[in-house]
């Protein structure tokens, strides 16, 4: 855990890249196979098991401390992070039982943490606040963010790669498959990267491809034959693998949705064994898609229900193939792969299983004209896809393309504030927005970007100025300050008390020339809601 620890502080004092891949290159070279395992696990931000919730671990910190209540929740909402507040309270406060013990990565996970969920809470207290009483500052600070099963660090998927990529001196794209879907840290796994053998489960997905945001006119790419166009789909990107006569349906987030879809299941039977198709899941049938709102009811559901099954269906619009009769296709060119995907997937078209069709168009000025019928559609815009690219892995730019509709936009009023995460933990950078509504402003939308640094530390003192109430280490201030914010979709909500719910809301821009009575009203909003309804 001491070098982990000492890695943690490598990557979270600097913001050189080089120096971040560097470090964790001479971690992984180091550290024993077990441990190199679990901490590119958890760097690459996969989460284990939540053993101990903040609301224990803070009832475990008052009492451990002794301080007043009010004491260490201002201290919470000075440093932002409750792993952090309790290390500094509790371990920094106690140097004289410092020991020297340096248990594994593995074991702390293996042994001590993940064996915490089986254990009552008396027992849980005991062993947890022995650690902090134990541990120095960066350990016990590490510990704690572990026990409640996350830990947000520095680095990339994409850097992680490319420290084990030097470290282990084998091709980046095998070490990329080989971190994706379903797989245990261990030694049987670390050993099986450094043959690259990668991960053997018969379901692994690939590693996904991503668009970049086309900023500008799309006759900057070129020649418009280069291009596929295709709808960009409103819906949950996925991978179906059908191996071994099974078929697995794994989310861009790389979880494992399967038996969530059993209509897409059961209409993949009749593709090829070795077949990966990479698209969207998307709710409805055929030529009628339902509102992205419907789908999430749907895969949040832990039991589906007959009419849940009717009410909401779903089908998977493949756009790519992966892989066809066992062999990796990914290093061939688009047009291949595509012309392949439509042999494929012709003869064995179902409600719930598509093909992205692709946009005809033969100048930029007809696509213009084209994507300006995305909302009609129910559509975020359109995907640009160079013909000749092999498909990547992860964010690389010039090859997809995504080309988004312009945002619907709202000037909504600053009701609260708090803290950020890592380096902006001491600065008011997560914001509540409300809505007019009946004389009154309503909560309708949270956001934490689009500001400039300036903005943000000039904010931040003025919140601190005019702070109304504190809950914690959040603060209602003044309804002074009206902010442009923009969001791609907006839905029906019996969950929020506005009844309305936005989708990716961020900040556009300050509206230092509005009084916050000329912001816009819950009417507005609806008003977009109904007409969203009836396209």
């Amino acid at each position: 855990m001491r070098r982990f620890a000492a890695l943690f502080e490598s990557i979270d004092t600097t913001t050189s890249t080089l120096a971040k891949i560097e470090a964790l290159r001479s971690y992984f070279e180091a550290a024993e196979p077990s441990d190199a395992a679990w901490a590119a696990y958890i760097l690459i931000g996969r989460r284990v098991k939540r053993s101990v919730g903040p609301t224990l671990l803070r009832t475990w910190l008052l009492e451990e401390s002794a301080l007043p209540g009010w004491l260490v929740d201002e201290t919470y909402g000075s440093v932002g992070d409750l792993a952090e507040t309790i290390a500094l309270l509790v371990a920094s406060a106690t140097p004289a039982q410092f020991v020297a013990e340096d248990i594994s990565l593995t074991e702390w996970f293996t042994q001590r943490i993940l064996p915490l969920a089986r254990q009552d809470d008396d027992e849980r207290r005991r062993q947890v606040v022995g650690w902090w009483h134990r541990l120095p500052y960066r350990e016990c600070f590490l510990v704690t963010k572990l026990l409640t099963g996350s830990l947000r660090v520095g680095v990339s998927r994409a850097l992680v790669t490319r420290a084990l990529e030097a470290c282990l001196s084998q091709p980046r794209i095998q070490i990329e498959r080989a971190l994706i879907g379903a797989w245990e840290p261990g030694v049987q796994f670390w050993d099986a990267l450094c043959r690259n053998a990668g991960n053997l489960d018969i379901a692994q997905p690939y590693p996904f491809f991503l668009a970049s945001p086309l900023q500008g006119p799309p006759g900057q790419l070129g020649e418009r034959g280069r291009w596929l166009a295709e709808w960009k789909w409103d819906g949950i990107r996925g991978q179906v693998v059908r191996r071994a006569n099974r078929c697995a349906v794994w989310s861009r987030g790389e979880e494992l949705i399967t038996e969530r879809l059993p209509e897409i299941v059961a209409s993949t039977a009749a593709l090829p064994d070795g077949t990966v198709l990479d698209g969207e899941v998307l709710a409805g049938s055929g030529d009628r898609l339902l509102p992205f709102a419907r789908l999430q009811q749907r895969i949040g559901r832990k039991k589906l229900t007959a009419a849940m099954l009717d009410q909401t269906p779903v089908l998977f619009m493949a756009y790519d193939l992966l892989e066809f009769e066992g062999i990796d296709w990914r290093g061939r060119p688009l047009m291949e792969r595509r012309a392949q995907l439509e042999r494929l997937i012709c003869d064995r078209q179902t409600t719930a299983l598509t093909l992205s069709p692709a946009i005809s168009g033969a100048s930029w000025e007809e696509l213009v004209g084209v994507r300006e019928q995305a909302r009609t559609r129910g559509v975020e815009g359109l995907m640009l896809k160079e013909l000749r690219s092999p498909y990547g892995a992860g964010r690389q730019r010039g090859a997809w393309w995504k080309w988004k509709i312009d945002p619907y936009v709202f000037d909504g009023v600053l009701l609260y504030a708090a803290p950020g995460h890592g380096r902006r933990s001491n600065l008011y950078t997560d914001y509540t927005f409300g809505v007019w509504h009946e004389g009154a402003l309503v909560p309708v939308a949270k956001a934490y970007s689009g500001l400039s640094g300036e903005e943000i530390r000039r904010l931040d003192a003025w919140i601190r100025r005019h702070t109304k109430e504190k809950f914690g280490i959040v603060r209602s201030v003044e309804p002074a300050h009206v902010f442009e914010l923009a969001y791609e979709g907006i839905a029906r909500s019996s969950r929020h008390k506005a009844g309305v719910a936005l989708r990716f809301p961020r900040i556009v821009r300050w509206r230092t020339d509005k009084q916050a009575q000329e912001a816009d009203s819950l009417a507005d909003l609806k008003r977009v809601l109904a007409e969203h309804d009836a396209a």
